[in-house]
């Protein structure tokens, strides 16, 4: 900025500065104290978004301003803060292409500042040469998961390409997921990239958005159901704000739940929140987004571990 002999604008720029270094402190108490607990005691939160207003260093996707971001904001210091409250102590970082694009810095940061606590699924474009590289580049900051969809361009063979075949092929050999962000009319497509690179970890986001319509049908749960055979296959039991009757308790969705872990067992489902959209909204809240696991669902103390903390530990905290 052009000094322009505002004192008042120095003054206020000072404090602004002060007060994000008391955030940033702030913020990274809270994730020593919750790593100087147990592991064992803590659960882990395997799907939230952030996002920040600082533009100037975390620049958002061409075309997006911050009027677009909703809610306006929902930084690592908020996250670290909503999740502490109900024993949270570990976030897997999504990527969010909608403001950030291709850019991972704002997640990768994220997790060099708060060792231990975060690991970060990131994006990558396919369509640029050697995927696979700037796979084991990012490997290198905590990035043990890779977010893929076929919305990006609207490319009805978004899976068939030689750059997304390569993604595949290199997260077998680097341990790194394939996270996919689809609709249930896509897990054909998906089961196919099962069947042909079945060392590769495959994790099914929000599942698979079955009854985003207010419906859960029984042919989509079953081609859900059906990924199962594949040994590395996983499903996030997770956007309850957004599927069924949308509305807490989401008892609505126990019977989901309940068939896919017949289905998968405890050890490859994992909970997640989809926060901050999961805070947006009559009643919903973060508390009863874990509360449907935790709190309102039967599951052994052993198969409630595996939910809510051990199966987002395996496929993600695992590496790097």
């Amino acid at each position: 900025m052009t000094d322009n002999g505002n004192s008042n604008i120095s003054r206020r720029d000072a404090l602004r500065a002060t007060a994000a270094t008391a955030g940033l402190i702030a913020a990274s108490q809270l994730s020593e104290d919750l790593l100087a607990d147990s592991k064992e005691n803590v659960h882990i939160d395997a799907h939230s978004h952030i996002w920040t207003r600082d533009i100037n260093k975390y620049p958002l996707k061409q075309g997006t301003t911050l009027d677009d971001l909703a809610p306006p904001s929902f930084s690592t210091e908020e996250l670290l803060a909503t999740a502490r409250k109900e024993n949270v102590g570990r976030v897997v970082l999504i990527g969010h292409h909608t403001f950030y694009g291709f850019d991972n810095r704002y997640m990768t940061d994220a997790a060099a500042q708060h060792p231990g606590v975060f690991r970060v699924v990131g994006m990558i474009d396919d369509a640029k040469p050697h995927p696979d590289v700037a796979m084991k580049q990012l490997l290198k900051q905590q990035v043990t998961g890779f977010r893929i969809t076929p919305w990006l361009r609207k490319d009805a063979h978004w899976l068939n390409n030689d750059g997304m075949k390569l993604m595949w092929e290199t997260a077998a050999t680097t341990g790194q997921a394939m996270c996919c962000l689809i609709n249930p009319d896509n897990l054909p497509e998906v089961n196919k990239m099962c069947e042909q690179f079945p060392d590769t970890k495959v994790v099914i986001d929000h599942f698979a958005r079955i009854g985003v319509d207010g419906e859960v049908r029984e042919s989509d749960l079953k081609n859900l159901c059906s990924l199962a055979r594949h040994k590395n296959t996983y499903v996030k039991i997770s956007a309850y704000y957004a599927l069924g009757k949308k509305q807490a308790p989401y008892d609505d969705l126990q019977p989901m739940i309940r068939r896919l872990y017949d289905e998968f067992g405890s050890q490859r489902l994992m909970w997640a929140s989809d926060s901050p959209y999961q805070l947006v909204g009559e009643g919903n809240t973060y508390k009863a987004s874990i509360a449907l696991i935790r709190d309102r669902m039967e599951f052994s103390k052993d198969d409630r571990e595996w939910l809510l903390r051990k199966t987002a530990e395996s496929v993600y905290f695992a590496l790097g």
